[in-house]
């Protein structure tokens, strides 16, 4: 199976080519040319195993230049106990009769970018290898908080590469900003961004695209590649665990075999709610794909009008995951829903570019509107379903997962479709304590992760061992930057 560029289907690169290089020099995303199908009794019989050997037969259909016992070693070594605090590693938790929860933050950094990023780094190395690469990966990142420290910890001192990240100076929480700046190895760097988010990623994108920097880091010894989800090698792991959810819901006894599924996700670059796309395109038998935004609605604007304009306030709010204005992965399913269209899809991203906003019409908003259920969630909101849940299910959410669980309920209520559901628990409570009290009624006593304690007092919920472990951590990285000035600090850490 080869792997394309969404803005120029000539060209055609392995699996190890595409995770190496990560985005295309275009400026397209890669995907592969065709989504395999699951065998008959496939689900059936992946109900039974455990999620490394679901991730095993997942990921072998997408990556034909890698063998089975090389996945199955990389799943061991990303998703075994030494890494992850459930067995279930993605486990299900039932809440109201037929609505269940899919808990994506067991992972080492609490968050659901742990379930790609510890399989990245895997994958990116192999893939250095069997392309005969001999110059040392550089791993770009923007993160809008979780993103940058799950990266950081899934490639800390892997052999021939470097990371850095860039993170907004003023939109993540204070203990997503304390994992970033206290990450130990020594190939990391962190940088925060004057800006928000998309400035961020605007910037990495740049760089990717710029042929003065890569040729003057190829003279040393660098290339660029991306932990981002727009390097395919993060959004395939993120397919597995929605092949995942409904084998252990057939496993569970909760659902019969061929019975439709829908699955809430909270949204902010399109990335996880993609993932779910592709398995449903697999043959998993998943019903509506219900898109869920904070108060940065862009996508749901989209959805319901086929109109994206970025041209909008950009609001910071309590789930700084999800602000964000341009969703980069969007791209890979316009590119799919056009026929692979890759002309089409260039102009939408000129458009993006020039104007800030392109629409579409006609055939493509059908098919996104028969896909797709959007709806956002405000602050308030937010605090109201966290307290919900915590006083009706005696269940502690984040604020994530809480715009997630809110949108669902919309959904449910405004269409009438009652059939089994499950919402995307994206992050730990403990990554938004000040937030997360606030919202069980209580007064939160600091900002920083003397919070951690006072939550779990109020919630009687185990403070996640690697979290607990912060406050004695040394900060190792305070720079920040300019947006515009980020190649200058990319150009100072590869010297």
């Amino acid at each position: 199976m080869h792997y394309l560029s969404t803005r120029d289907r000539t060209l055609r690169y392995t699996a190890a080519e595409a995770i190496k290089q990560g985005l295309s020099r275009d400026g397209g995303l890669f995907l592969p040319e065709e989504i395999p199908a699951l065998r008959a009794g496939q689900l059936e019989k992946m109900a039974s195993m455990s999620y490394q050997e679901r991730a095993v037969e997942i990921m072998s259909l997408y990556l034909e230049d890698f063998s089975r016992e090389e996945l199955a070693a990389y799943a061991a070594a990303a998703y075994g106990p030494e890494k992850f605090d459930d067995p279930a590693v993605a486990p299900l938790h039932t809440l109201e009769g037929d609505v269940h929860c899919l808990e994506l933050w067991h992972g080492p950094t609490s968050a659901f970018k742990d379930m790609a990023l510890q399989m990245l780094p895997h994958l990116l190395s192999a893939s250095l290898k069997k392309t005969g690469e001999h110059k040392t990966a550089c791993i770009l990142v923007a993160t809008s908080g979780d993103t940058g420290k799950a990266a950081l910890e899934g490639f800390r001192d892997v052999d021939q590469t470097k990371i850095l990240v860039f993170y907004p100076k003023d939109g993540v929480s204070p203990v997503q900003k304390l994992q970033m700046v206290t990450q130990e190895g020594g190939n990391v760097g962190v940088c925060s961004v004057i800006g928000n988010f998309d400035d961020a990623q605007t910037g990495v994108k740049r760089i990717f695209s710029d042929e003065a920097i890569r040729d003057t880091l190829a003279q040393r010894g660098y290339f660029l590649s991306s932990a981002n989800s727009i390097n395919w090698g993060r959004v395939l792991p993120q397919i597995v665990y929605y092949v995942s959810l409904y084998c252990d819901l057939l496993h569970q006894g909760k659902i019969n075999q061929g019975e439709r599924v829908n699955v809430c996700v909270p949204t902010g670059n399109f990335g996880n709610i993609l993932a779910a796309y592709y398995a449903k395109c697999m043959g998993v038998p998943l019903g509506t794909l219900i898109c869920a935004s904070n108060c940065n609605d862009v996508l749901t604007e989209f959805l319901w009008t086929g109109v994206y304009n970025r041209n909008r306030v950009f609001h910071t709010t309590m789930s700084p995951s999800m602000d964000i204005l341009i969703s980069s992965n969007l791209e890979r399913l316009l590119f799919a829903l056009s026929g692979g269209d890759d002309a089409q899809v260039r102009s939408y991203m000129e458009q993006l570019a020039a104007e800030g906003k392109y629409r579409v019409g006609g055939e493509m908003l059908k098919k996104l509107q028969d896909l797709f259920w959007a709806g956002s969630c405000g602050e308030a909101e937010t605090l109201t379903t966290i307290h919900r849940y915590f006083e009706e299910q005696n269940y502690l959410i984040d604020t994530h997962t809480a715009v997630a669980a809110n949108v669902l309920a919309q959904y449910r209520t405004e269409t009438g479709d009652m059939r089994p559901a499950v919402f995307a628990s994206t992050a730990s409570p403990y990554k938004f304590c000040s937030h997360v009290l606030e919202a069980i009624g209580e007064e939160p006593w600091g900002e920083g992760v003397e919070l951690l304690e006072q939550l779990n007092e109020a919630s009687g919920v185990k403070i996640p061992e690697r979290l607990a472990a912060l406050g004695r951590k040394e900060v190792r990285f305070t720079q920040s930057t300019e947006k515009q000035n980020m190649d200058q600090v990319v150009l100072d850490y590869l010297k």
